[in-house]
């Protein structure tokens, strides 16, 4: 059988991948401390589910609009419009099987052959990807730690040509945790206003915050960089709801019909009463989303103090969201051939920073127990010093 090229090129997710290894591991009653998925380890808060139950139990189970249940679309716009001074309304709302289905919807909507879009890296590994999906070029831009691992204008300037239609965003980002500056995001959207291009601003983790890191939607800044804004985001981190499969696209409403017609022929609806479930998030209190944040503020610490004690690795602080993403170059070792040896020595799951763009890091996330969080950690440190 001959597959379609645009599948040949495109590599399975390796997060996904060390995931299902090491919940293979655990079920061969293997003891993994596993820091590799990027999922809240909390239950979903209950009055979600309340909600998302008594939605069933009242008959909202049959087929809904394509591109979302009416009162979800308008409780996402009054988000954007409160939390994030973004002067949305419904129309310019879809709802998506998850913050993933959003951007493969934009890419297929936005991208056409030849069309690139600039990617900052370290990056998301599934950005790339979705642009060669679409026909599209990626557009890889390098960040290392002397920039914070943040694009600069400069960069962002000279990568841009002729072909280029989007620039993706990511802050907080996934896999550095690091947060933009609101003057950083000012002088970004500067040169996406003179370039002409289009911002896709990827905000899953934006409630996810350490310190004094404030987010900022690029969007929020004027109204001419609005225009030129997309808004991607979802409920699965804030409010741990990964299973659910709740997320959104919100951009100008031309776009968002184009994509409602893809979701239309694809998938169509996101689960109906999951989406009455997103919709108690949103309208319900918030102190569920604080009480999580405050548990990985600490895991954080742990972490970060843990890991500065053990020789050969580097780690700058995360600003947002739940990784650390750690330099292991004085290890000799590539990102995979460290993974595979930590996994299979030590049992401790990480995901390679070759996946993300950067083969001399892996990414841990911290989205799991404080017992395996040290216990891990233990693990690492003794696996680095027999590498050293």
């Amino acid at each position: 059988m001959k597959l379609a090229a645009r599948v040949v090129q495109v590599p399975p997710s390796m997060t996904l991948a060390i995931a299902a290894k090491a919940k293979a591991m655990r079920a061969e009653g293997i003891e993994v401390c596993n820091f590799s998925a990027g999922e809240p380890d909390f239950d979903t808060p209950a009055h979600i589910k309340a909600a998302a139950k008594r939605a069933v139990d009242e008959g909202k189970t049959r087929y809904g609009p394509a591109a979302g249940e009416p009162k979800l679309r308008k409780a996402i716009a009054r988000k954007l419009q409160t939390d994030n001074n973004l002067d949305y309304t419904a129309e310019n709302i879809i709802v998506t099987n998850g913050g993933k289905q959003s951007l493969f919807n934009l890419m297929l909507a936005l991208i056409e052959p030849g069309d690139e879009v600039i990617i900052p890296a370290p990056y998301w590994l599934s950005y790339p990807e979705m642009v060669k999906l679409a026909g599209g070029v990626p557009t890889i831009v390098q960040t290392d730690a002397a920039t914070g691992y943040k694009i600069t204008p400069d960069q962002l300037a000279s990568a841009t040509t002729h072909r280029t239609k989007l620039f993706i965003l990511n802050s907080p980002s996934n896999p550095t945790g690091v947060v933009y500056t609101p003057n950083e995001i000012q002088a970004l959207a500067k040169v996406v206003i003179e370039k002409d291009i289009l911002v896709v601003s990827d905000e899953i983790y934006e409630k996810i915050l350490y310190d004094s890191a404030k987010h900022v939607s690029i969007g929020s800044l004027g109204p001419e960089i609005f225009t030129q804004t997309i808004i991607s985001g979802g409920f699965a981190k804030a409010y741990s709801m990964t299973g659910w499969r709740v997320g959104y696209l919100a951009g100008p409403t031309e776009l968002i019909k184009a994509t409602a017609t893809i979701q239309g022929h694809s998938t169509s609806n996101v689960c109906t009463f999951a989406q009455y479930g997103a919709i108690a998030a949103l309208e319900s209190s918030q102190d569920c989303v604080e009480q999580m944040r405050q548990a990985f503020a600490e895991r954080r610490q742990v972490l970060l103090d843990s890991l500065s004690a053990i020789p050969g690795l580097g780690c700058a602080p995360p600003d947002g969201a739940f990784y650390m993403f750690i330099n292991v170059s004085k290890t000799g070792m590539t990102s995979l051939e460290f993974c595979d040896e930590l996994l299979e020595t030590q049992h401790v799951a990480t995901i390679p920073g070759i996946a993300f763009g950067a083969d001399d890091h892996i990414r841990l996330s911290y989205a799991t127990d404080m017992t395996s969080i040290k216990k891990g950690v233990e693990r690492l440190d003794k696996f680095v010093r027999s590498r050293l």
